[in-house]
């Protein structure tokens, strides 16, 4: 049986990961390596935990929201399909079940809002924890005259935070912003997608979603 820890001490995964970051950070986009990638596997793990799945299916998930973003380094166009193809390979080679392969490249391959569904509960984790990782320290780019949307919205957000509801009815995503750095209504129009996604999947685990911004629930 796979564990997280063979997935993430793998020298072969790693390399795969950092490389589809560099890729993207070639591309102008936010940090999309070591850091973010550990960040959505331990959300993911942990919204699986609080909702009482068993730990072992929020392990699964823990290993697909580590290996969410591999195929990057292949291209950012379809690269969670990409990356489960390369996931699958990756997990054979390291002995992975059959069926626990199955849920791991499900999920990977349904997380982008282009293509995205949250067709089973590990893929609804994967991405909340996935688009509920807004925070300042993945923008690379110091330039602000140069800033894009996503680099405004994730570098004004001073204090972010994904949490379930003690009644386990809601998840809020909140966060503290600096807003003149970035004006709220930047964040409807970038995560506009992103939060019917995210409704999506909360709906999927029995949740729903909230977005609130400085105190203020807008979602």
């Amino acid at each position: 049986m796979i564990r997280f820890t063979d997935v993430q001490n793998s020298e072969k995964v790693r390399t795969y990961i950092q490389g589809a970051d560099e890729t993207l950070g070639a591309l102008g986009f936010t940090d999309h390596g070591l850091g973010h990638v550990t960040k959505v596997a331990t959300e993911a793990r942990d919204i699986l935990l609080t909702m009482g799945y068993p730990e072992r299916e929020a392990e699964i998930a823990q290993i697909a929201g580590f290996l969410h973003d591999i195929g990057n380094i292949i291209n950012r166009v379809a690269h969670a399909q990409s990356g489960a193809l390369l996931a699958f390979q990756l997990l054979d080679e390291l002995g992975a079940d059959p069926a626990d392969i199955a849920t791991i490249i499900t999920a990977i391959g349904n997380h982008d809002e282009k293509t995205a569904a949250p067709v089973n509960p590990t893929c609804a984790a994967v991405i909340l924890a996935d688009k509920g990782d807004v925070r300042m320290s993945r923008v690379r780019n110091l330039d602000l005259a140069t800033f894009d949307i996503h680099d405004r919205v994730n570098y004004a957000v001073k204090q972010s935070s994904l949490t379930i509801s003690e009644d386990k009815t809601v998840i809020d995503l909140n966060l503290t912003i600096d807003t003149e750095q970035c004006a709220v209504m930047d964040y409807f129009e970038i995560f506009l997608t992103w939060m019917s996604l995210c409704s999506k999947a909360a709906a999927k685990l029995n949740l729903k979603f909230a977005l609130t911004i400085n105190g203020q629930q807008l979602l």
